[in-house]
């Protein structure tokens, strides 16, 4: 009886022509052992993607068939994210039946290093991501046309090129693989990289799983890491899911996605960097350990900038009175296009209830506050969500560009605004350039997104070009608005808004 091989580093196999250097992983779903191995007939380094067990053991001897006949039909797909097949060995076929293997596929070498070396000191950022996981994307992509599939998830048959590229090393698909689950392994490896957690099956050991909620599905990157993109964030995990409706089934709705994020990275790629070269000597010095040397013409330096300095401090205040005293005697509904009016009718009252009369309004009110609000994260453009209440029209708040509409990859964005007191608001009038952007204006008990359905609608619009003013229902003392976008301007695979100003007015 023959029985499954031991495999040690120095060991040889293929009838005697690879000699075992250094095992890369194990397979465990399809009992695959990796490694790295000299060809001592063409005196180079290979990738082997071992099957190993018992021969007499009819099903797994089926099963290692299946995956040979695979990667043999693989064998005639060529793409810079897939390593080369280079043979395909059976027992009895290039492999002694004494030597306990049940088969070798056998691969081109991929220089560079393992995936989970990469991710061992934490996640990569987001724009890393992107670029290491599209090459492997699109090799999935064109393998799926080509009816193949590779067998890309589990993340120790994947490696890291030198050039920067994620690479399936190790070829040879699990007997009963399909190609949902190289979509799977896509959205699985993505989320390795955000989070440096395994989120399918069988992962190696070492490898913490990733969390699940309380339904069993994983909890989303930008949950864990709030630095996540929230789109890149959804795709990884709607990648995972099995679902019909809201789940990613195709390997080219991720590709659109990293093309999406990597065309980003490439715009902010272009902001110049600052040279600390420049920096003079007098910048230099602040982080000496030595005394400051008495010089009087630095003295004199640094009177001069104390100097100007408060010149400068008093120019500024006075330009802030100017805005207060124009923002308290301008109408608030500024900015280029037309002035729209909605009313937002008061909901109907409960049998033998009357409907409370609706607020007079009093005067307009500045917000102390105004930040992005997502209900998985800081928001799109956060430290640009102070320019929607500047006071200046020139000056906008815009939402990400999203390829799919609402709801596709999240319900919706805002802008939440906070008051020094709480206080009943008549309307809301938002400068927007984005017509057919439809709004919502809600009540909310606190900025924090667990609070969603806590909060109350008291006004909807569609947002025409300019300035569109939305009275408001009656409601209870609020110290939080939300502007929450609900349908995005644009369209196509490019939807986007933006804000110009928001302008409250307050009841009497």
């Amino acid at each position: 009886m023959v029985r499954a091989a031991a495999l040690l580093p120095g060991g040889v196999v293929g009838d005697g022509r690879y000699r075992l250097l250094a095992q890369s992983g194990v397979d465990q779903r399809c009992a695959a052992q990796l490694w790295r191995a000299r060809d001592g007939q063409l005196n180079r380094d290979v990738a082997l993607t071992v099957l190993v067990g018992d021969p007499g053991d009819p099903v797994a001897a089926g099963n290692a068939r299946r995956t040979l006949e695979r990667a043999m039909h693989a064998a005639s797909f060529t793409h810079p994210g897939v390593s080369r097949v280079l043979d395909v060995l059976s027992p009895g076929s290039g492999v002694k039946v004494s030597e306990g293997v049940l088969g070798i596929v056998v691969a081109e070498w991929t220089q560079g290093t393992d995936l989970i070396d990469l991710i061992a000191d934490g996640p990569l950022p987001a724009g890393s991501a992107t670029r290491l996981l599209e090459p492997l994307a699109a090799a999935i992509e064109g393998a799926h046309h080509a009816g193949l599939v590779l067998g890309a998830d589990h993340p120790q048959r994947i490696r890291v090129t030198s050039d920067g590229r994620l690479r399936l090393a190790f070829p040879g698909p699990r007997p009963d693989a399909i190609a949902r689950d190289d979509v799977k392994g896509l959205g699985a490896i993505l989320y390795l990289l955000l989070t440096g957690r395994w989120a399918l099956p069988g992962g190696p050991a070492g490898v913490p799983a990733a969390p699940t909620g309380p339904d069993g599905t994983v909890v989303a990157p930008s949950i864990l890491h709030r630095a996540v993109p929230h789109e890149l964030s959804s795709v990884a995990v709607r990648s995972l899911e099995d679902t019909s409706v809201g789940g990613i089934r195709t390997s080219a709705a991720i590709l659109q996605v990293l093309d999406q994020i990597a065309e980003a990275e490439a715009e902010t790629a272009l902001i110049p960097v600052v040279d600390g070269e420049a920096d003079s000597d007098d910048d230099r010095a602040v982080w000496t350990t030595q005394r400051p040397v008495r010089d009087k013409a630095r003295r004199r330096k640094l009177l001069l900038s104390v100097v100007l300095l408060g010149l400068a401090t008093l120019g500024v205040v006075a330009w802030l009175g100017i805005q207060i005293v124009s923002f308290f005697s301008e109408s608030p509904n500024k900015g280029s296009g037309p002035n729209v009016v909605v009313t937002q009718s008061a909901p109907s009252g409960q049998p033998g209830q009357s409907t409370p009369p609706a607020p007079q309004p009093g005067g307009p009110i500045k917000p102390a506050s105004t930040t992005a609000f997502d209900l998985k994260g800081d928001g799109d453009n956060a430290n640009k969500a102070g320019l929607a209440v500047d006071g200046d029209p020139n000056t906008t708040w815009k939402t990400d560009t999203y390829y799919q509409p609402f709801p596709a990859l999240k319900q919706g964005v805002g802008l939440m605004s906070s008051f020094a007191e709480a206080v009943r608001f008549t309307s809301v009038t938002i400068t927007s350039p984005s017509a057919g952007t439809e709004v919502e204006i809600r009540t909310a008990p606190s900025d924090n997104p667990a609070d969603f359905g806590a909060q109350k609608v008291i006004g909807k619009a569609t947002l025409a070009a300019g300035s569109t003013t939305i009275e408001l229902t009656a409601h209870d003392p609020t110290q939080r608005l939300l502007v929450w976008i609900t349908k995005l301007g644009g369209g196509g695979s490019s939807n986007r808004s933006e804000i110009a100003e928001l302008s409250f007015v307050r009841a009497k």
